[in-house]
């Protein structure tokens, strides 16, 4: 069993698609082993997704995932990452396939409904970030 980092991210849980997601992720063989309902400020936003401050992009992103409330979820499943990055669809919601949560709900590469980690290293420090000194339901 691997665990990954899920979040719904503002503009889904503002259109109150947090419990279509959930059941989508539930339907799809995921555990869920730790859930919060959260709302950033703009430095914690800016901590989490400080790999990218770099980016052109940083501002926007941060702006944006500070900008609402936030579902964020411990996921397990066997070979997790891999499968929630394949529930998700691509990035750009144009470009995801038929069937993906960022196809069905996501309007824009930036508001994509949904974000989950890449790889192990990067699950395990995004885990760390929100869930930091919380047991996990396991």
């Amino acid at each position: 069993m691997e665990q990954t980092f899920a979040i719904i991210k503002p503009d889904a849980v503002e259109r109150q698609l947090t419990g279509t997601i959930l059941a989508r992720i539930e339907a799809a063989g995921f555990t869920i082993r730790g859930m919060r309902m959260v709302r950033l400020t703009k430095r914690e936003a800016e901590g989490f997704y400080a790999v990218h401050r770099e980016r052109p992009f940083f501002g926007g992103l941060t702006d944006f995932m500070s900008s609402g409330a936030i579902v964020v979820l411990a996921l397990e499943a066997p070979d997790a990452i891999r499968k929630w990055r394949d529930l998700m669809g691509a990035t750009d919601p144009a470009k995801a396939a038929e069937g993906t949560l960022r196809r069905e709900f996501g309007s824009s590469i930036e508001q994509n409904a949904t974000h989950g980690s890449d790889a192990p290293d990067t699950a395990a420090f995004e885990l760390g970030y929100f869930f930091r000194g919380v047991e996990l339901v396991g």
